[in-house]
């Protein structure tokens, strides 16, 4: 406990597989599982970043409950940094911009 409230401690594995995929699993943490994967694919010169990840619950409809409101945040937060990447990317590729 900290401060009252209880803390959760968690471990993950990272698995990177160059230059396809960076890959996370939950070893140990307040669900059963946690498996995310970022993934790049390249098509007539267009690269292509894609996320996907599932998350494992127990303690059954309440459970199901808790996973949807802290996907929800989750699934936000990758939004808003693929966003962030999108808007780099672009940048770095329009004529007369830097590609530092």
């Amino acid at each position: 406990m900290h401060n009252g409230r209880l803390t959760a401690v968690t471990l993950e594995t990272v698995t990177f597989n160059r230059p396809h995929r960076i890959a996370f699993r939950l070893v140990r943490g307040p669900v059963p599982y946690i498996t995310e994967q970022f993934a790049l694919t390249e098509h007539d010169g267009t690269t292509s970043l894609d996320y996907s990840g599932e998350l494992g619950t127990d303690f059954g409809i309440a459970g199901q409950w808790w996973a949807g409101r802290v996907a929800a945040a989750w699934e936000a937060a990758v939004r808003s940094s693929f966003a962030g990447i999108r808007t780099e990317a672009e940048r770095r590729v329009r004529p007369g911009t830097a590609s530092a």
